[in-house]
């Protein structure tokens, strides 16, 4: 205030503040709201959600972060929680529900701390010192496995997939799985990489799960420009072009004067006679199979016709270039420099009929290094969860291809941290001492879920694992079979995950944590007139979740 009472406007009209505890209050409550709205897909017996957008398109699923992705989130703080799940999704490909349920317990756990008068900087340091030890105690507990260990692939794979809609047909899905990432995975130098987008999966409604199959190349949503091209090449010589087949237009406004009836002739022949050239030089080469990213001219349609060479025009990009991993070729930009050590190879180019479209796979090629999964499936909906199931499939088996490293599923790893953690804080002491155990009992959240659940009750079940961990003869691979609701040794189950998923879950969570309890200034601009697309208020975050 200014001497006689009057107020010194610094913020903009109808900018909104929370500060202090309330804004820190608001923020967790969001946080906590985006998490338990995925809490209850974790685990064998986690439900699905349906999700309906605004143009009335259905999604059913139980992958946290198509969930998170598909709900209008508006609170900033809930934004970063969703932020939480993308980065795993993209880093893992899985784990992403565990990421977000344990950022919301870190945050709860956090705010108990806070009402007891424990400042939010001590918390954040007791986290992060947690988040170390538990990176360390994750590491030491792992277990490695070879590239070569087919049935522990496969296990992971079948973990990923198990109460997901894939369940019934995990066994054969991971067996695709693990072909896939073998025939796709390089070595670079001393370490071997698997690009996840270099396994294409392509889904069409029709036939049943057990249906979908595994290609060794690619297969396209397309079909030959013309009727006259054959349907079938076997020993298929392949060239992959993204530039067009088609007079080129001038980049700059141009005109062309006839002033004789005899040049508008001896112009549609010069057109003619560079097309032709086009395709003689594409015969010349060899090839039989021509796959273009861009446009193909009618006079070249009919031209490649008559030489009996299939030619399919704007393939995606995406397709070109892992046909180029698949068949060897190379992408050539210029028709006129092309030979045959430019082409790839395919034993078989074929149009098949999949459903009531068709499509060109392309098959039987040597060593490929891009491979494709048809997926086949009753209803849209489900070939729709069946891709993002493999999806998630494929992203934990080619970090264990990668890595290399394994941890026990289950809920074991879990508790075992959560043990160790608690001997740990004393070591620590002072007001951070409380905070690692308040991450300890937020690590537990993930067989408490599996629990909660799978319908058991949760304390029991938390007795009955911590028991396990430490009598006599312990067991560091106790975890919980929510299916008999029994505590049994997971590794012998074969319910086992990739390490990183762990230790990016909790490094992520921790990242969020903190970071939001940090925040004690929330200022906000004026929201545009009129309710916001997902009728929420802007701030107030997703419609029945705050």
């Amino acid at each position: 205030m200014l001497p006689g009472n009057q107020p010194v406007v610094i913020l903009k009209e109808g900018t909104q503040r929370d500060s202090g505890k309330k804004a820190t209050h608001n923020n967790i409550a969001a946080a906590k709201a985006i998490a338990e709205a995925v809490r209850s897909t974790l685990g064998p017996k986690g439900m699905d959600k349906m999700l309906v957008d605004s143009m009335g398109d259905v999604i059913i699923t139980n992958d946290g972060v198509t969930i998170l992705k598909e709900v209008e989130v508006q609170h900033p703080a809930a934004k970063m929680i969703v932020e939480i799940a993308k980065t795993q999704d993209s880093e893992c490909g899985d784990g992403t529900t565990t990421a977000v349920i344990l950022a919301g317990e870190l945050l709860k756990n956090a705010e108990e701390l806070m009402d007891k008068g424990v400042h939010p900087t001590a918390i954040s340091n007791g986290y992060r010192r947690a988040s170390n030890e538990s990176l360390d105690l994750l590491n030491k507990i792992s277990r490695s496995v070879s590239r070569s260990d087919v049935k522990t692939l496969k296990s992971i794979a079948i973990t990923s997939m198990t109460g997901k809609s894939s369940e019934a047909n995990a066994e054969f899905l991971a067996d695709l799985t693990v072909n896939s990432i073998k025939a796709v995975a390089e070595k670079v130098d001393k370490r071997v990489e698997v690009n996840r987008s270099n396994i294409k999966i392509q889904k069409k409604q029709g036939g049943s799960i057990s249906d979908t199959e595994q290609v060794s190349g690619i297969i396209m949503d397309k079909e030959p420009v013309h009727t006259d091209m054959p349907k079938s090449v076997k020993k298929a010589k392949v060239a992959l072009v993204d530039a067009p087949l088609e007079i080129k237009k001038t980049e700059i406004e141009s005109k062309i004067q006839i002033n004789d009836p005899s040049q508008i002739q001896a112009f549609l022949d010069q057109e003619e006679s560079t097309i032709k050239k086009m395709v003689d030089t594409i015969v010349k080469s060899g090839a039989n199979v021509l796959i273009c990213q861009k446009g193909i001219d009618d006079l070249a349609q009919h031209f490649l016709a008559k030489n009996n060479i299939m030619a399919i025009r704007r393939a995606k990009k995406s397709d070109i270039d892992a046909l180029s991993k698949a068949t060897g070729g190379r992408v050539i930009s210029n028709i006129d420099s092309m030979n045959k050590k430019d082409l790839g190879f395919a034993g078989l180019v074929e149009v098949r009929k999949i459903g009531d479209d068709d499509m060109t796979f392309v098959t039987d090629c040597k060593n490929p290094k891009a491979v494709s999964i048809l997926v086949r499936a009753g209803s849209e909906h489900v070939a729709d969860e069946i891709e993002r199931n493999l999806d998630d499939a494929i992203g934990v088996v080619s970090l264990v291809f990668k890595d290399g490293k394994i941890v026990t599923g289950g809920g074991a790893a879990e508790i075992e941290l959560a043990l160790k953690l608690r001997k740990y804080a004393p070591r620590v002491g002072g007001r951070e001492q409380m905070a690692i155990e308040a991450f300890a009992n937020a690590i537990e959240v993930v067989p408490s879920t599996l629990a909660e659940n799978a319908g058991l009750d949760v304390i029991d079940t938390l007795m009955g694992l911590r028991k396990s961990h430490t009598k006599k003869g312990r067991n560091q691979h106790a975890g919980l079979d929510a299916f008999t609701g029994k505590v049994v040794n997971m590794q012998s189950r074969n319910v086992v995950e990739p390490l990183r998923v762990k230790t990016q879950a909790v490094s992520s969570a921790t990242d969020v944590a903190t970071m939001i309890l940090r925040i004690d200034d929330v200022i906000a601009s004026k929201q545009p007139e009129g309710p916001e697309p997902d009728g929420s208020d802007g701030m107030g975050g997703m419609p029945g979740m705050m």
